[in-house]
């Protein structure tokens, strides 16, 4: 019984790592995005190692969402964003503040 125990262990720490990154990304994306007034939330999906598609969803309510940006994103282990198609631009809270390459 011990052994199978930690055999789980892992995966589960492997899965409890993989849903912190993706939040890191989700959280980055909007902090370079800025926050729409209607967020339903952040979708962000792994696609093969260290890429990613974000979408980020609006709307009143669930039967009403939509995807209002969409972004194909290289990311690193931590989270960074290194690369943006579409480049993310700031579109909400201030100024457009233009962000481009590098970490965001």
């Amino acid at each position: 019984m011990p052994a199978k125990q930690q055999e789980t262990q892992p995966s589960e720490r492997a899965r409890q790592e993989s849903q912190n990154l993706v939040a890191a990304i989700g959280q980055r994306v909007l902090h370079a995005l800025g926050q729409p007034g209607d967020l339903l939330g952040v979708q962000v999906r792994p696609l093969w190692e260290g890429h990613y598609r974000a979408n980020v969803l609006v709307g009143t309510d669930a039967a009403s969402a939509r995807v209002a940006h969409s972004y194909f994103l290289v990311a690193d282990g931590e989270g960074n964003i290194l690369t943006s198609a579409p480049e993310i631009l700031r579109h909400y809270g201030g100024a457009g503040v233009r962000r481009t390459g590098g970490e965001l």
